[in-house]
């Protein structure tokens, strides 16, 4: 059988032959593992990295070869035969290891394979790669003499007539794009390649040519690996490579029931501390809120269901003051839609390029996905501004502000990745970051606005802990409940009530009495109220708003 060649791969081929380019930058995933397609009786293929995939299966009709890291100094990976009779290797037939002599002797074998050609003695096909070119080319160097000249040679590959019309190809990996140098990065002679995280299909393809090597690990899915594969969407097939090593060493057969929070560890690790996976068991049922809030809501995710994706938002803003609950209700959606939930954690970093670079990494775990929610929590806080303030070191506010704004206003993510911001607020939020197209729905979470609401809250939070109140119990209790109580105030409310009938031997009402007797609010009201007033303010439905707050509006 025959592995079809990833998509990038593909438009990469179509983009050399036809002549548009002849340099590619791969960034992205370029450390993974890669199945390296195979045709005829060789079977489905094997894993290998991308260099390998490059010289056996992007260059397999090239003459010549070159690879050059800095690690291993430059290498003749195919046609040293060849390059043998090259006057300037018989006179120093040493590879040179360092950057700039490395980049200076490909530059003179192009120039000289590209001069025998024009003079009619012979073509030879070359191409070159440049593995980890961010560290020899980075993007902080621009402007010192060594690396912008390394930079003006690798551009030259690319832009100068003499080598660009001669049958090369030239391919340099990097994490990101932004971490290379600008005279390399930049080039419009050269096209840039992201290189993503598996599909589903991919991740299948990847485990037919591994079953036969972990028989044991795969004999839950045989005939079947489909399953496995679309569960683990998001993982790097070297995580997964390694996942199946240590199971058949175990000699213990992966199982369907553990692969989400399989790949959930998988993924936190390899994305060292940048997202968090939110587990739900909630759904909409256990959250109390206004009905037009959850009746919205549950539209939106059963057209989600239907694949019926042309009224989904493209992302949701949830918008009030603090403790209200708002992360709380992306557990409950969460749970309620059955997908996954990516919480952003801090990505900033105080290197430069490396808050692009963590950014990047983010954005191609949340496309592998398929379908999930993003949650950015203290969205004010996280997302950037347009502006570069007085404080903004470098600019990397601005920087993030661009990138989230082109990642979130995305269309084709419709219907597969849903954004959700929050925040208490949301005036310091960029206003273009909250228009539709990007945020769509915008929906104010509110305090309690009357006392039976907040009795009814604290009833509920109580009874988890043991504290159940009769409502007889209950009414005597109205006059003391709290204007304004979030759901943050009424847990710990609740916790200090059970901590007391515990420590002081009291019953429920009267440690409940107890607590809510001089209570006294953790937020000052004049917050409470401008919070309140913000959310009122962003509310994209009016039905979203409380019936006693709407003359606010």
């Amino acid at each position: 059988m025959s592995t079809p060649l990833p998509t990038w791969a593909s438009d990469l081929i179509t983009a050399y032959e036809s002549g548009a380019t002849a340099q590619f930058i791969l960034a992205g995933n370029v450390h993974d593992r890669m199945v390296l397609p195979q045709v005829g009786d060789k079977g489905a293929g094997e894993m290998g990295s991308l260099n390998d995939f490059l010289i056996k299966v992007m260059l397999p009709r090239f003459d010549v070869v070159f690879s050059y890291d800095l690690g291993n100094g430059l290498r003749v990976e195919r046609g040293g035969e060849i390059i043998a009779k090259w006057p300037r290797m018989k006179e120093n037939p040493s590879m040179p290891r360092g950057a700039r002599e490395a980049v200076d002797t490909v530059t003179h074998y192009l120039r000289y394979v590209a001069n025998l050609e024009r003079l009619g003695q012979g073509r030879v096909q070359v191409g070159v790669l440049i593995r980890s070119a961010d560290l020899i080319v980075p993007a902080e160097s621009y402007g010192q003499a060594e690396p912008s000249a390394i930079a003006s040679l690798i551009r030259d590959w690319a832009s100068d007539g003499a080598i660009a019309d001669h049958a090369v190809a030239t391919f340099l990996t990097a994490d990101n794009l932004t971490d290379l140098h600008p005279l390399v990065a930049a080039n419009p002679r050269a096209t840039a390649v992201r290189i993503p995280l598996p599909t589903a299909k991919e991740l299948e393809a990847a485990l037919t040519v591994l079953a036969p090597k972990y028989p044991k690990a795969l004999s839950a899915f045989v005939g079947k690996l489909a399953t496995p594969a679309g569960l683990l969407a998001g993982t790097t097939l070297a995580a997964v490579e390694g996942l199946l090593k240590t199971r058949e060493h175990q000699n213990k057969p992966l199982v369907e029931a553990d692969l989400l929070s399989i790949k959930k560890s998988m993924v936190e690790r390899e994305c060292g501390g940048l997202i968090e996976f939110i587990e739900s068991s909630r759904t909409l049922n256990d959250y109390e809120a206004g009905e037009a809030i959850k009746t919205w809501l549950r539209q939106d995710v059963q057209l989600w269901k239907q694949g019926d994706l042309q009224a989904m938002p493209m992302g949701y803003l949830l918008c009030g003051p603090v403790g209200t609950g708002k992360t709380y209700l992306v557990e409950c959606l969460a749970g309620e839609a059955g997908v996954p939930v990516v919480k952003l954690k801090n990505f900033r970093d105080k290197w430069v390029g490396s808050t692009e670079a963590n950014l990047e990494k983010i954005f191609r775990l949340i496309h592998a996905l398929g379908r999930c929610f993003v949650f950015v929590d203290e969205a004010d806080q996280a997302l950037g501004k347009r502006d570069q303030g007085a404080g903004d070191s470098g600019g990397i506010g601005g920087r993030v502000y661009a990138m989230m704004a082109e990642e979130m206003s995305n269309g084709k993510n419709r219907g597969k990745i849903v954004w959700i911001l929050a925040s208490s607020r949301p005036d310091l939020i960029e206003i273009d970051l909250k228009r539709p197209g990007r945020i769509d729905v915008r929906i104010p979470i509110f305090p309690t606005t009357t006392a039976e609401q907040g009795l009814k809250l604290l009833r509920a939070l109580g009874k988890r802990r043991g504290l159940v109140l009769t409502d007889e119990e209950g009414t005597t209790l109205l006059p003391l409940v709290p204007d304004l109580l979030t759901p943050g105030a009424a847990e710990a409310l609740a916790v200090k009530a059970y901590r007391i009938s515990k420590t002081a031997n009291r019953t429920a009402i009267e440690a409940m009495r107890d607590c809510l007797t001089g209570y006294q609010s953790p937020v000052p009201k004049a917050t409470m109220e401008y919070q309140i007033g913000l959310a009122i303010a962003e509310a994209s439905d009016p039905e979203f708003v409380p019936a006693g707050l709407r003359s606010s509006r």
